[in-house]
Parts: C-alpha cells; sequence; structure tokens
C-alpha cells in the first residue's frame, strides 16, 4: 500500500510539523524522562479531574522546576491538556507510557542510536556505521551485542522481539504444514525461533548457523529449555563468502535477518542457501517491508530504523521495499512460491524454492 502519493496539508501545517522535528531531540527526551519518572502515569491517574503542578510536585522526587518545564513542554507535545491549573493526561499521553510499540521503540532509540545519530552524516558518506563507536569498538553492530552494557543490550532485544514475537505463532503453522524433519535457522539470534519450532514439532532437529557471539545467547536459553539433543549450533561469518551453508536440511528459516545486509551481501547469502538445498528444499524468509505495510505509522517506523542500520549496525543495509529483495531472490536464481503479507500483523512470508 501506497501512503505516500499526496502531499495533503497545508502550508500552515507543513511549518508548524518542521518546527516539531526541528525540537524533536529535546521532544523525545522530554517524552522519555516524562514517562520513567511516572510523570504520566500520575496524572493519568489523576483522571477528568487533572493535578496542579503542586500536586504532581509532592509526589514525584524530581526538583520543582524541573517538573514545571516537562510538564509545560508536554503541553506543546500535545501530552497534556491544562485548565484552570489542572493538567490532564492526552490520548498521545496515554499512549506514549502504555503503549508497547512506543516503549521498545523509544528505548532501543535512547539505548542504541540517540547518541551515535549524531554522525548519521559521516555514516552516509563513507558507508560505515560512524555512530556504532559510542556503544563499542567492532566493525558491526552485531559483533558486539552480547557485550553491551545489560541494559542496552535488553532494550535492543526486547526491540527485536517484539516484532518478531508476534509473527512466529502464524509462522509456525504455515512452516511446520509441511513437515520439516531438519531446519536450519540462519542468524537465529537468541535462539527465540529455533526452540520455538522445537516446542511446537517434538520431532524436529534444528541447526542455528550465526556469528559465535550470537549463538552464546543462544545457547544459554536453549540449555535453560533443555533441548541440547535437538538444537545443534554452527558458528559461521555470512559475510564470508567461502562459508557454505550446511546442507541437507528441508527447511532453511531466515527471519529478520537479510534487512542486516546490503543487497549484494543478501546475493551471496541467498546463493549459498541455494546451494545447500536440494530440489525438495524450501527457504522461508519472514521480513518487514515498509510498502506492505497495514497503516502510514508502521512504514514510519520501518523507514526510520533504515537509519539505525546506516548509522549504527553495518553502514549499508535498510528495512527493505519488497520489491528489492526479490530482486536479489530472482538474481540468486530462486522463485517465490508462496507470498502472505500480515504474518502476525507486520511481516511478509516468503515461501522459496529453487529455479
Amino acid at each position: 500500500m501506497n501512503f505516500f502519493k499526496e502531499d495533503n496539508q497545508s502550508a500552515f501545517d507543513a511549518k508548524a510539523e518542521a518546527q516539531r522535528i526541528a525540537f524533536a531531540p529535546v521532544m523525545f527526551q522530554a517524552c522519555r524522562i516524562l514517562r520513567d519518572s511516572r510523570i504520566l502515569e500520575l496524572v493519568q491517574k489523576g483522571g477528568a479531574a487533572g493535578m496542579t503542578l503542586d500536586e504532581v510536585a509532592a509526589k514525584i522526587k524530581l526538583p520543582r522546576y524541573g517538573i514545571k518545564v516537562l510538564m509545560e513542554s508536554g503541553l506543546g507535545i500535545g501530552l497534556f491538556c491544562l485548565n484552570d491549573g489542572r493538567f490532564t493526561l492526552t490520548k498521545l499521553g496515554y499512549f506514549m507510557f502504555r503503549d508497547e510499540m512506543t516503549r521498545v521503540n523509544m528505548d532501543v532509540v535512547h539505548d542504541i542510536c540517540y547518541r551515535g545519530m549524531f554522525d548519521l552524516d559521516k555514516s552516509i558518506e563513507q558507508g560505515k556505521p560512524v555512530g556504532l563507536k559510542t556503544l563499542g569498538d567492532w566493525k558491526t553492530f552485531y559483533e558486539g551485542l552480547s557485550s553491551l552494557p545489560p541494559h542496552a543490550r535488553d532494550s535492543w532485544l526486547a526491540f527485536d522481539h517484539y516484532y518478531s514475537d508476534a509473527a512466529f505463532p502464524a509462522a509456525l503453522k504455515l512452516v511446520f504444514a509441511d513437515k520439516p524433519k531438519r531446519l536450519l535457522d540462519v542468524g537465529g539470534n537468541t535462539g527465540k525461533w529455533a526452540i520455538a519450532c522445537a516446542k511446537f514439532d517434538t520431532d524436529v532437529k534444528i541447526t542455528i548457523a550465526d556469528l559465535p557471539q550470537q549463538l552464546e545467547l543462544a545457547r544459554e536459553n536453549i540449555r535453560k529449555n533443555n533441548l541440547e539433543s535437538r538444537v545443534n549450533l554452527i558458528a559461521t561469518n555470512l559475510l564470508d563468502e567461502s562459508k557454505p551453508l550446511p546442507e541437507n536440511h528441508d527447511a532453511i528459516w531466515m527471519s529478520q535477518f537479510l534487512d542486516c545486509f546490503s543487497e549484494q551481501e543478501i546475493v551471496s547469502i541467498l546463493k549459498r542457501a541455494a546451494s545447500a538445498m536440494n530440489a525438495d528444499s524450501t527457504l522461508y524468509i519472514l521480513e518487514l517491508f515498509w510498502d506492505r505495510q497495514p497503516n502510514a505509522a508502521a512504514a514510519f517506523c520501518l523507514q526510520q530504523t533504515s537509519l539505525y542500520f546506516t548509522c549504527i549496525a553495518n553502514g549499508n543495509s535498510q528495512m527493505y521495499h519488497s520489491s528489492d529483495l526479490l530482486r536479489c531472490l530472482t538474481a540468486s536464481d530462486l522463485k517465490v512460491i508462496e507470498d502472505r503479507d500480515q504474518v502476525g500483523l507486520y511481516h511478509t512470508l516468503l515461501k522459496c524454492r529453487k529455479v
């Protein structure tokens, strides 16, 4: 669906929106502090009667001055209404602290992206994740994921899992309709999909292929679920074109994985997947495409997430338009035999075979 065909804003509204963008970093931090300090929650509990500044200050352990400037900022942002000196929460204010998607998006932007985005211009110029240096000394974000401070790692994992977890129940039914006995999970991350597969089908054997740093996270989760006998781990660097993918699997699974690579790298990975497949093997690709979202807000989130890849993750990938990935599949001698949108809600599942 194309939400971007027309410009329907008036000149006045467009100029007003431009001011919100100009102050967006300030607005973001104000919203985050209002959320985390529980001011939003407190005012919401005040209901239709609302609360005065002094009533809020009496219950929040922050200086009155700080609370005052935050709440007045919240008026302009649209988090509060103010009548007769009493603040009440708006619908925007409610979603700012109650909506899970908003929370995971805000947390990953603050803990992973915010400081590094100062160097977005350099990242675009150089084709490298220049902002990554604010987190650690790695070539790509994924090399350092397991080494992040716990709060930052938790924010990234919550962000990643929020989107994938919603699609897993529907995807499991579609993948296991073909009753695969051996499944290869490429880019298995924390092992969440492999564990879900093992619990869904007690006969399936699963292999996870990923970076050794990532496999440490997966190994711990697999051990906690007592699945060591059914889930095998293979350490590999998918950017090394000399490394083939393991053969003799009925199904190959790639979930929110290919968006971590440039188009050239995607073709290399897909060609190795095709080489590892036989005539009856199936490749399943679960991805978020910004052009296939059910609403403009979802498309917006994916388009902005692309800049995380540009500046923080690797410097050369993005959340793709579906035509980009379909073109990569064609270049890799793979064909789509089934194409489903809104798997879960936001994902597309591509079922592929060798040409």
